[in-house]
């Protein structure tokens, strides 16, 4: 494993194993320079059950078995928390204080820690102890209700929105702004995040607009919820697909000119025309293939994309400029963001097997051969 580099070099993370958003979480302040260990139970899911995400999501740091059942795998993790700056887990809530790994012990022992807590609804209140995935978290904020067309019903936006957006990125939001906090107090804390709660967050925009008046509860009738006809998709004559977000005056000027369409009869802000005139935006790029509208849309400002499937995202000219790929033990995969001019982040390994450095660890963390 290579040495730490990135803004968060130095700073050591002790991830309890869990799914989804912790090991998000775990894997961007990895590639961010951190040093983050794993504390793994004796058996873990085999890598090709379809739910352990541990391939990618696991890359980046180190690996440790201890069995949190026995008094000897608690006190190994204690004397690793005790030597960390942040402590990640994702369990159900009460599980780490039955462990005897719960924040008052460890902040007691290590008042600098900042002691990182992930759920689906809080460590408290009515729906605390039940469990859940990311549709029902959005299902609770108003995000799920909102997404999806006016003819059907609503369509989950795969698991980003709670499990990784509301979920590990608010997490690790929560993290270094508890770190930062950390460095000029010199005490931790515990940061409470739960995915319902950063999926609302995610909302903010949307309950504005709805506060305001000019947003409707239902599907398929807003400007970014595919009701308008400058911000959807439409499908081409090849069957490929096209993004279209010309939402200001010049760009839907010109998305109009690029389709040959007279302004005076495709007034952009009146709703009742909106369902027509996507139709009509419809029936016009059925017309010619992908490709020919890119190349008539190039330089128009008519914010006109590809819908680029994932095979297509690994040779599209532009992630291939930005390097926004990597190859990582024969996978590929997001490379590291965001990107820092004097201290970059990296990819320092693939994900580890389960205790694959539980020696090593111990004798750079607890100091013991």
């Amino acid at each position: 494993m290579t040495a730490p580099s990135g803004p968060l070099a130095g700073v050591r993370v002790l991830e309890m194993a869990a799914m989804g958003p912790v090991p998000f979480c775990g894997l961007v302040l990895s590639d961010l320079g951190a040093d983050v260990v794993r504390v793994d139970r004796p058996s873990r899911p085999a890598p090709d059950d379809p739910m352990s995400f541990t391939e990618v999501l696991g890359r980046g740091r180190r690996s440790i078995v201890a069995d949190l059942k026995t008094p000897e795998g608690v006190a190994t993790a204690l004397d690793l928390a005790d030597r960390a700056n942040v402590l990640l887990e994702g369990l159900l809530p009460g599980t780490m204080e039955r462990l005897g790994l719960g924040p008052r012990v460890c902040l007691a022992r290590n008042p600098g820690l900042v002691y990182a807590r992930m759920t689906g609804y809080g460590q408290d209140g009515p729906l605390s102890t039940e469990p859940g995935h990311d549709i029902n978290y959005l299902a609770l904020s108003g995000a799920l209700h909102a997404v999806g067309g006016p003819d059907g019903g609503p369509v989950p936006p795969l698991n980003l929105v709670g499990d990784f957006g509301g979920g590990g990125m608010l997490l690790t939001v929560g993290v270094l702004a508890a770190l930062h906090e950390a460095s000029r107090s010199g005490t931790g804390q515990v940061v409470d995040v739960a995915m319902t709660d950063g999926a609302t967050l995610l909302m903010a925009s949307v309950f504005e607009l709805f506060g305001r008046g000019v947003w409707e509860d239902r599907r398929g009738a807003n400007i970014f919820d595919s009701g308008a006809h400058f911000y959807t998709t439409y499908e081409a004559a090849d069957g490929a697909w096209l993004a279209v977000g010309a939402v200001e005056p010049d760009f839907y000027a010109a998305l109009l000119a690029g389709l040959g369409i007279d302004p005076a009869q495709a007034p952009q802000w009146d709703r009742t025309r909106w369902p027509q005139l996507r139709r009509t935006l419809a029936a016009v790029f059925a017309t010619r293939t992908r490709e020919q509208w890119l190349a008539d849309f190039r330089g128009t400002r008519a914010c006109v994309t590809p819908v680029l499937s994932l095979a297509e995202t690994a040779t599209h000219p532009y992630t291939v400029s930005r390097r926004m790929f990597q190859q990582v033990d024969g996978i590929r995969q997001p490379a590291v963001a965001p990107r820092f001019a004097r201290t970059p982040g990296s990819t320092r390994q693939g994900a580890p097997a389960p205790g694959e450095h539980t020696d090593q660890i111990l004798e750079d963390w607890i100091g013991q051969p």
